[in-house]
């Protein structure tokens, strides 16, 4: 656990997270934080938030998975696909 430091709100509302404990969380300029905040605590967590290409990679990968399991092949798929874009 880290030492305990102070820390000031600037004007426009930041924070500085001290050097030591950014280190000791592998901290990098542009992490993405949710804020929580009740009564006269402030909890920030480290959130990961997923690139448009991995969001799309587990869609497709779900995608792939639900059709083999509803015995559909990708012919099926697009057929369907070019049935649908006609009407």
């Amino acid at each position: 656990m880290s030492e305990v430091e102070l820390t000031k709100l600037s004007s426009k509302g930041q924070i500085v997270i001290p050097q030591h404990v950014r280190d000791e969380l592998g901290l990098k300029e542009g992490e993405t934080f949710v804020v929580l905040g009740k009564e006269d605590t402030i909890i920030l967590k480290k959130i990961a938030v997923p690139s448009p290409k991995e969001v799309f990679a587990k869609v497709h990968s779900w995608g792939v998975r639900f059709a083999a399991g509803k015995g559909l092949k990708e012919d099926d798929l697009q057929a369907k696909i070019k049935r649908i874009r006609a009407r």
